[in-house]
């Protein structure tokens, strides 16, 4: 059988991500042919993918970023079933890359064990075309309230007959305590599963863990697989969602004169490693926004972000009073740009006949761009590519979203869409150019258009920055880190046990 590992977590965000990242980095570049592997991931940061008899689906980033590492395009079977939230019980339930429906928190509990067969089978064709799969886990295998049915922890590694590694976050404080502890809340079956254990993101020196691994050992049987030093290079990494934004509010701390960007954070927030390669511009800040602040009345550039809930995020931009410093900013000048369901709500109203992404309901946009969105229909689900309209810059991209838009505003598009040969139209941009959107993602890590994006803000500048390079670099980087500070052999002889 394929080698297989499975990495848990004693709790959400503490780096299994980049641990299977940054393994499956070092792992392909011994020569062997490696596949990521997530049952069950919960985000709104999603990414095209490709599905079966050549359809698009959709998979979490982080699964896309982990293939990166693999040398291997994205696959929907990497991520079979993808919770994306819409509120804060309900959540669109993606499957084999493909929109089920949707579900409260009741509901997707009780429809799991269905779910399981096709994450085996998902599992099983990866399997096929591996040396080694690396598998992440959601959250924690110790939340003993959800253990029934349980698809993304230890129930998908008893079903599937995995070997696990614990990961725990040093940084957090309490890890000896959360090693131990999440070990001694599993079944005896599940504790015969981990074959040792990851202690992440330390600060400082890591000789001075040494005496605590002798303490794990007697509560627990396990020997560690290493302790890996705290990797500051993750920030260039696109993150998973989120919880992983909360390091990210206010300016990126560029000097002076720098390109002012505001993001407000949204409730439903999706798809905003839109924002990575314009952070990663030495003479670009970022603020990313948080509830409870006005934006910032110096910012050069106001980006309204992909949502998951468009009305409902509309509904919270205004109870933010966000509206009214978005109107203002424009009024003076300023430039904004909307991105999916930004650029839905930069139009005159917004529509959801059916409830697609909650409640029924209508309402008026911010009135900048002159358009109307009515969401329903088909989701648009494909990488695209093609020319800005002023400049005729190449880029590429991908489309995620459902609805339609229109209205006088298009006949000034922003991009000239090339989909496999046919032509068509994205975007418009406001008489006074100054207010655009689109609803094309992944815009700013082409590096013309970027470039040539920010220079429309701010001539004269230099072109310094090229986003694919610098993702590269840094997983070969996170590859090198985890190659000194994890035993690779003894994770590789675990997969194989």
């Amino acid at each position: 059988m394929t080698a297989a590992l499975m990495f848990q977590g004693t709790g959400s965000d503490v780096g299994k991500s980049l641990i299977v990242a940054g393994l499956a980095r070092a792992y392909t570049r011994r020569g062997l042919a490696v596949r990521p592997f997530k049952p069950q991931n919960m985000s709104n940061n999603a990414a095209p993918a490709a599905g079966p008899n050549g359809a698009t689906g959709e998979i979490g980033r982080a699964q896309a970023l982990q293939a990166r590492a693999c040398g291997v395009a994205p696959s929907v079977d990497m991520n079979p079933v993808l919770l994306k939230p819409q509120s804060e019980v309900g959540a669109q339930v993606v499957v084999q890359g493909c929109v089920r429906g949707n579900a409260d928190a009741r509901a997707y509990h009780d429809l799991k064990p269905q779910l399981l067969p096709a994450v085996l089978e998902s599992f099983e064709r990866l399997q096929s075309g591996a040396d080694l799969v690396l598998i992440e886990g959601a959250g924690s295998p110790a939340e003993t309230n959800l253990r029934i049915g349980d698809i993304a922890n230890m129930g998908f590694a008893e079903a599937a007959d995995v070997a696990v590694a614990l990961v725990g976050d040093i940084e957090r404080g309490g890890v000896i305590a959360s090693l131990v502890g999440t070990w001694s809340l599993l079944k005896a079956s599940e504790q015969a599963r981990i074959r040792g254990y990851i202690v992440n993101k330390f600060r400082g020196d890591p000789s001075l863990f040494d005496g605590a691994h002798a303490d794990i050992n007697a509560h627990t049987g396990l020997t560690s697989f290493g302790v890996v030093p705290w990797f500051e290079a993750a920030y260039r990494l696109p993150a998973e969602d989120s919880a992983s934004l909360a390091g990210h509010v206010g300016a990126s701390g560029k000097a002076a004169g720098a390109i002012h960007i505001a993001v407000p954070r949204l409730p439903r927030i999706a798809n905003f490693d839109d924002f990575d390669p314009l952070r990663g511009e030495p003479d670009v800040a970022i603020t990313l926004v948080p509830p409870g602040q006005p934006l910032p009345v110096d910012a050069d550039l106001i980006i309204l972000p992909g949502s998951k809930s468009t009305l409902a995020d509309l509904a919270e931009l205004r109870r933010q009073g966000w509206d009214i410093d978005i109107l203002a900013a424009a009024r003076r000048g300023a430039n904004v740009f909307g991105i999916c369901g930004g650029y839905q709500m930069l139009g005159r109203q917004i529509t959801d006949p059916e409830g697609i992404e909650g409640p029924a309901g209508r309402a008026d946009g911010l009135g900048l761009l002159d358009i109307e969105t009515i969401i329903g229909g088909d989701k648009s689900l494909a990488p695209v590519s093609g020319r800005s309209a002023d400049g005729n810059i190449e880029f590429s991209g991908y489309e995620m979203h459902m609805g339609q838009t229109a209205g006088p505003d298009t006949t000034r598009p922003l991009l000239n869409l090339d989909c496999g040969g046919q032509r068509r139209l994205d975007g418009a941009v406001s008489p006074a150019g100054n207010v655009a959107g689109t609803y094309v993602h992944g815009l700013f890590a082409a590096d013309a258009f970027r470039h040539h994006f920010l220079s429309t803000l701010r001539g004269n500048r230099q072109n310094g920055f090229f986003y694919d390079a610098s993702i590269e670099q840094t997983l070969d980087a996170l590859a090198e880190h985890l190659e000194a500070s994890l035993d690779l052999n003894a994770l590789l002889a675990a997969a194989e046990d």
